[in-house]
């Protein structure tokens, strides 16, 4: 071969579409408006992710960051730790898809000897799912807010998942994504981080409401539309106009009340805590569930 044949990194550079001007990591293709506006939103959560850890640790856990940039897997591996626990959070409604976050393995057992008061921990079953849990809680305070800045009750995530796998084994967002980086400081005088990454569509969505764009269609609204454009069904045999036939009577399903027996303004005050989020033990699990569920 002759001194000018390219190495096989530049071939795979080419194949991979990577401009001599990119960015490390990939970040050519991200939105730096979209990544500045998240990374401002989180910033506001930091203090609230604080709160529930110390809480739920029984440790005084301070968040700092995030330290938010495009990247995609090949810049994003390498500044892990060669074992992370990853936890898949995806967004079911609202901002659907890719949403998790990784931690080094030394990061997860602290977390998790701090939740069961254990020295020595193992990442068995039961850490992965205390991990889970911190992490769930984590995003229930991140879409509150995201709720109270946006106006979009339908965000929604999958319960979250916790595993304990090679770095390289790692399921990350395709293509370029968004990670931000927490510096967490659990106590114990190590240095940790926690990172979260964004899939691009969820990223630009989000961000997108956050900036007060249009936001997807609430499943409600389409449904009562669907039903309005029904409407017009009557007429379609009529030339298109109204419907003129004989009005149903159509009367209204009574279903038995599920409420305490109580006054009307009584009912209307539990009717306000139905959206509300309560934790539940039991003695083989924990759950998560809205108190009208």
């Amino acid at each position: 071969m002759s001194d000018s044949a390219l190495s096989q990194a530049e071939i795979d550079a080419l194949l991979s579409g990577a401009g001599a001007g990119s960015p490390p990591g990939g970040a050519g293709g991200g939105d730096e408006g979209d990544r500045a506006v998240i990374e401002g939103f989180l910033a506001g959560t930091t203090g609230g992710s604080a709160g529930a850890l110390s809480q739920m640790t029984g440790a005084q856990v301070s968040v700092t960051g995030p330290r938010t940039s495009w990247t995609d897997r090949d810049g994003f591996l390498p500044g892990l730790p060669d074992t992370v626990t990853s936890v898949k959070a995806d967004f079911s409604s609202g901002f659907p898809g890719e949403h998790l976050f990784l931690m080094g393995e030394d990061t997860a057992k602290a977390i998790a000897a701090l939740m069961n008061k254990e020295d020595n921990i193992e990442l068995d079953e039961m850490a992965m799912s205390v991990i889970g849990e911190v992490v769930g809680t984590i995003v229930g305070s991140q879409i509150t807010a995201l709720t109270g800045k946006t106006g979009n009750k339908s965000i929604a995530n999958v319960p979250p998942e916790a595993v304990n796998v090679p770095r390289a084994a790692a399921a990350l967002p395709a293509g370029n994504f968004l990670e931000a980086a927490y510096d967490v400081d659990l106590g114990d005088g190590a240095s940790h981080t926690i990172w979260e990454l964004y899939g691009p569509s969820v990223a630009s969505s989000m961000a997108r409401s956050l900036s007060g764009g249009p936001q997807a269609a609430n499943p409600g609204s389409r449904q009562a539309s669907g039903m309005g454009g029904m409407g017009s069904l009557g007429g379609m045999g009529g030339g298109g106009g109204a419907f003129s036939g004989t009005p149903a009577n159509v009367q209204s399903v009574e279903f038995p009340s599920l409420l305490p027996q109580a006054s009307p303004q009584e009912q209307a005050n539990i009717t306000l805590l139905m959206d509300v989020y309560m934790e539940m033990t039991v003695e083989l699990g924990r759950t998560r569930k809205l108190i009208k569920e």
